[in-house]
């Protein structure tokens, strides 16, 4: 099966600043050093990657104040160049809202919101042609679901996580074909009736196993051809290059310390 990638406009921060100090997620572990200049190198090679794709990509500049910033995705939700903005669940990270929301409105977004409910973007909010797909159960409220439906006017599908390792929606599942509501996700971190809801909606998933799961190997990025995934998540390879992708495997076990790959450092700007 011939697939054709679409040119793609994406937002990434440096983790100039990465560090792990605290635990928000069961990724992170303040003992455990972080070497910042590898971090730094991986980071770059994936930007890389994608400018070598024929994709964009905006830079956003970090703040010595707030390391997680590298974590790109979590700052905002773009769709048809309106822009939902994020409310973070932990103190930690709340002041990076307000530094997505300035750098839209400096970049000429018109439409860009502060929303009254916790989500934190595109952790926990995924977009398929007819769908928004909506994560909660650990960072994102509930309540978020429907602000974002009369927002972009669009379903929002809510999707109940149950392992605390999958703390976002972008963890446990990719959309591979935004256009073909073609996905990956793994089942155990969904509540049963979610399971339900995901089998029902997309009978042709592709299935991660647990150990890929557990590489974070669905936090991956597709153009709609080439999807770039954490490397370790051997078992993803195959079964993409059966369905016609072409998987690139990145290595960003540094920013993985801090409970993020590929999807996590990755903010679409959809026109």
């Amino acid at each position: 099966m011939h697939r054709d990638a679409t040119p793609r406009r994406y937002l990434m921060c440096p983790p100039t600043h990465f560090r792990v100090t605290y635990s928000i997620n069961p990724w992170m572990d303040p003992a455990k050093p972080v070497d910042l200049r590898l971090a730094l190198t991986q980071w770059e090679d994936l930007r890389d990657r994608y400018r070598g794709l024929g994709h964009t990509v905006e830079l956003l500049e970090p703040r010595d104040d707030l390391p997680d910033m590298v974590y790109a995705a979590n700052g905002a939700t773009v769709i048809e160049g309106r822009v939902l903005g994020a409310r973070f669940a932990f103190p930690e990270r709340t002041a990076e809202a307000e530094v997505h929301r300035d750098w839209f409105r400096a970049h000429g977004f018109a439409d860009v919101r502060e929303p009254d409910h916790v989500n934190e973007g595109e952790g926990d909010f995924a977009v398929t042609a007819s769908y928004i797909l909506a994560g909660r159960g650990f960072r994102s409220s509930p309540l978020s679901h429907p602000e974002a439906q009369e927002f972009f006017g669009r379903p929002v599908i809510g999707l109940d996580l149950i392992d605390p390792r999958y703390y976002h929606l972008d963890t446990a599942l990719c959309v591979l074909d935004e256009a073909a509501g073609e996905v990956m996700y793994y089942p155990g971190a969904f509540s049963p009736g979610s399971r339900a809801v995901l089998a029902r909606l997309f009978p042709d998933a592709l299935i991660a196993s647990e150990a890929d799961a557990a590489a974070l190997g669905l936090n991956a990025v597709s153009d709609g051809r080439h999807v770039l995934l954490p490397q370790a998540a051997v078992g993803l390879f195959e079964p993409l290059r059966k369905r016609g992708f072409e998987p690139i495997g990145m290595d960003l076990d540094e920013l993985l310390k801090g409970g993020g790959s590929v999807k996590c450092c990755t903010q679409e700007l959809r026109p």
